[in-house]
C-alpha cells in the first residue's frame, strides 16, 4: 500500500472511495474532503482526456472490472463505495455492485432523477441507442447527436442523414458518414445558446440520453420552445442498492452509517 492515496497514518477514519464522472460526484468529493471525520478518494475511468482537477484525491484509471474493484476495497480497507458515475455508465455500475457483494462493503448510489417530459415536449422514448437509430426513419433529416462519443458509431447504419454530433472529446474511430460535422464542448449548456445552435444548424431532431440533471437540460428546453421531436434514450433498470438523488442526501447516509457517534 506504499503507492495509496489514503492516509495511511489516520487509519481510524472510515476510508470512502467514491466512482466520479459527474457533476454530482464532483461536489460530494468537495464536501466529503473537507469533513476530517472521513478519508475521501475520487476514482475517474480516465476516458475524458482533460479531466477537470477534482477537489479530492483522486485516482485515474481502471480497477480491471469487477474483480479489480473488489481487490482494491479490500486492499485499502474501503468502509464505502459510492458509484456517483453517469447513470448510463452501466458496466461501471454492474461492477461497483459486484464488488461491492463480494467484499461485503457498503454501496451506496448517487443518481440524479431522470428528465420528466412536459407538456410542449415531442419525445420518442427507446430503450437503446441502436432503437434510436430506428426511430429516425428512412427520410433524410438533420439530426443533432448528444449522447456522448462511445455509442456514435451506431448511426453508420444510417447515413442517409446529416449529423451535428457533440461530445467532449472526439469521436474515435472517425465516423463512417458522409454528412457529419463535430463540436466539441463541455457544459453547461443554456438554453437560449441551445436554441440558437438548433436554429443555426436547421435541426430537425435531437437524439438524447435521459441523464438528468441541469448541465445539458437547456437542449430539452430548446426543443420544446422551438417544436422540435426528441428521440430520448431511457435508463436501464437501476440495480437494487440503496440509491440517494443529492449530494445533500448522500452526505447524511454517510454520516449516519460512518460517521463516530
Amino acid at each position: 500500500m506504499a503507492d495509496s492515496l489514503f492516509d495511511t497514518s489516520a487509519m481510524e477514519k472510515p476510508r470512502i472511495l467514491i466512482l466520479g464522472g459527474t457533476t454530482e460526484a464532483r461536489e460530494l468529493a468537495r464536501r466529503l474532503a473537507e469533513d476530517s471525520r472521513f478519508d475521501t478518494v475520487i476514482s475517474l475511468a480516465g476516458r475524458t482526456a482533460d479531466p477537470k482537477p477534482q477537489p479530492a484525491k483522486t485516482r485515474i484509471g481502471g480497477f480491471g472490472g469487477a474483480e479489480g474493484l473488489a481487490h482494491f476495497l479490500s486492499d485499502e480497507e474501503i468502509a464505502l463505495l459510492v458509484d456517483a458515475t453517469h447513470p448510463f455508465a452501466a458496466r461501471i455500475s454492474h461492477n461497483a455492485t459486484e464488488a461491492a457483494q463480494r467484499t461485503g462493503t457498503r454501496l451506496l448510489a448517487l443518481r440524479r432523477p431522470e428528465w420528466q417530459p412536459e407538456p410542449g415536449d415531442r419525445w420518442t422514448s427507446v430503450e437503446s441507442v441502436a432503437e434510436a437509430v430506428h426511430a429516425l426513419g428512412t427520410a433524410p433529416r438533420r439530426v443533432f447527436l448528444a449522447i456522448g462519443r462511445q455509442e456514435a458509431f451506431h448511426f453508420e447504419a444510417a447515413p442517409q442523414h446529416s449529423y451535428i454530433i457533440r461530445s467532449v472529446d472526439p469521436v474515435t474511430p472517425p465516423l463512417n458518414l458522409p454528412d457529419q460535422q463535430a463540436i466539441l464542448a463541455t457544459g453547461p449548456f443554456a438554453e437560449a445558446d441551445e436554441a440558437a445552435l438548433l436554429e443555426a444548424q436547421k435541426i430537425d431532431v435531437i437524439v438524447a440520453k435521459n441523464s438528468g440533471g441541469s448541465a445539458t437540460y437547456g437542449k430539452i428546453e430548446a426543443a420544446r420552445r422551438l417544436g422540435i421531436e426528441v428521440i430520448m434514450v431511457e435508463r436501464r433498470k437501476p440495480a437494487n442498492v440503496p440509491a440517494v438523488d443529492t449530494c445533500d442526501e448522500a452526505l447524511d447516509r454517510i454520516a449516519h452509517w460512518l460517521a463516530p457517534a
